[in-house]
């Protein structure tokens, strides 16, 4: 069984592994203190060019979306997510534990627009009893979406200008950073989005790391006592220079951004395969993951020799599915599979 369900299923980038172990029996410091996390914090900061960020390391996704939207938030504010968002739809309420509401709003292809956001502060504040409600405090976005969209600098300027407007903060998912960075048409850099964002972070659990993510606070006023949140969310370290270590393995040579294209240039192998056999997709996605629309008997013959995840099912015998490459994917593994989506679409 070849493996195209999601982005975590290998373990680590070699080079990941060798720099944690030519430094396995080193004493260092904890909880992130140690020189390792120190350097690949400076190179993160150099590669935003935001010399006065915070740069922290967490573990895990969920865990850092909890961490970040509780510091960011009083105990009656909100945060503004599209439908689809993860923390919506694949946190199991972790945001509502903290106390907090997740502000859903419809999106168009995974994302939302300025003027969605604009629209949702006016109504909480135009009705006569605000306070009864919880307050937009926060923006939540993903680059890439849930569908492998991305946002463009002109709209994610847009929505920047808007939380200004409304005095909200703007927080970005960045679980797969890196295949929307080195996606096609993408003319977001990593500068821009630190210029543009109060707090984000850089994924590495999906794109060649064991663990972790690299949570980079560029507004002064979410970085004071975001340890204290750290550590009460079970999101501090004791083996913190575990994860700067990785994260220097993964910047200190351009290996981050080299590896995350690798994964969307295999995406688009697999997409070409797809259109050549007369498949569409459900949204129109040149990152990582792939959603082609197929009959479900050609489904069902792909699926005695490839996982890969639904999506929804359609009319007409057809359904969605999500093909998923990740940093690891092999391109034997690739052609294998654009071979048997253009054998079985002639049958």
């Amino acid at each position: 069984m070849i493996r195209f369900n999601c982005d975590y299923s290998e373990g680590a980038h070699p080079a990941v592994l060798e720099k944690l172990a030519l430094t396995n029996l080193e004493q260092t410091p904890g909880y992130g203190q140690d020189i390792y996390c120190r350097r690949a914090a400076d190179l993160i900061k150099n590669l935003c060019a935001a010399p006065d960020a915070d740069v922290h390391f967490l573990m895990g996704g969920t865990q850092t979306n909890l961490t970040v939207i509780a510091a960011c938030l009083r105990p009656y504010q909100g945060v503004i997510s599209a439908t689809s968002g993860h923390i919506n739809v694949h946190e199991t309420g972790a945001i509502e534990t903290t106390g907090h509401r997740v502000i859903t709003v419809e999106e168009q292809n995974g994302k939302l627009t300025a003027e969605q956001i604009a629209r949702c502060c006016q109504e909480h504040w135009q009705d006569d009893n605000p306070e009864f409600a919880p307050q937009p405090k926060l923006v939540y976005l993903s680059f890439p979406t849930e569908y492998g969209t991305l946002y463009s600098k002109a709209e994610l300027t847009a929505i920047r200008r808007v939380c200004d407007e409304h005095n909200l903060f703007l927080f970005m998912d960045g679980a797969r950073l890196g295949y929307g960075l080195e996606a096609p048409g993408n003319d977001l850099t990593l500068s821009d989005i630190a210029a543009c964002c109060d707090v984000f972070y850089i994924g590495g659990t999906k794109i060649g790391a064991l663990l972790g993510e690299a949570v980079v606070i560029v507004n002064p006023k979410l970085q004071k006592d975001f340890r204290y949140f750290m550590k009460q969310k079970g999101a501090m370290l004791a083996k913190g220079r575990v994860l700067g270590l990785q994260f220097l393995a993964l910047f200190e040579n351009g290996l981050y951004f080299k590896i995350s294209k690798h994964a969307d240039d295999m995406a688009q192998l697999i997409r070409r395969a797809c259109q050549e056999a007369g498949y569409s997709f459900l949204y129109d996605s040149p990152t990582n993951q792939q959603f082609p629309i197929m009959p479900e008997k050609t489904i069902k013959q792909l699926e005695e020799f490839y996982a890969f995840s639904h999506t929804r099912r359609l009319d007409r015998g057809r359904a969605a599915i999500r093909i998923c490459t990740s940093w690891a994917t092999r391109e034997e593994d690739v052609r294998q599979l654009t071979a048997d989506i253009r054998k079985y679409a002639g049958k």
